[in-house]
């Protein structure tokens, strides 16, 4: 059984997890499996969609699928860091490369998870990522 998130102790709310990733089916057990560990879930189809709503919605981390149609997860990495937003990144790919896992770390990944992916381990490093980034401003 999955733990459940902490919860942000001044404001009372559960961490705000998006996926971003174009398998419906992914998006909607990460969906199921998040929001039963205690996060608030955003899903996105496309690295596009999540880029167009990340400053409004703020998530506290971002599952990203790196191999996506038009902006893959490289570019949403790449856009999050010029933006400078602080949001955790959870690489989840199924097509786990050296020079993927490389240049993922390189562009500011917190942690590297390959597909498919054992609960605990992907919630454990969702945490990681959102304790590293540190409490909201």
């Amino acid at each position: 059984m999955a733990a459940n998130a902490t919860v942000a102790p001044m404001t009372g709310k559960s961490p705000l997890v998006a996926v971003v990733d174009d398998e419906e089916d992914v998006r909607h057990a990460l969906l199921r499996l998040l929001r039963s560990a205690g996060f608030d879930v955003l899903v996105y189809g496309s690295g596009t969609e999540f880029l167009r709503h990340v400053q409004d919605s703020a998530p506290d981390c971002v599952v990203l699928d790196l191999h996506m149609p038009g902006q893959s997860g490289f570019d949403v990495q790449r856009s999050l860091s010029e933006r400078g937003l602080p949001i955790g990144v959870v690489v989840l790919t199924g097509n786990d490369t050296p020079d993927g896992r490389m240049r993922a770390m390189a562009n500011g990944a917190d942690a590297y998870l390959c597909k498919p992916v054992d609960d605990e381990l992907l919630i454990g490093a969702i945490l990681d990522a959102i304790r590293q980034r540190g409490p909201p401003a």
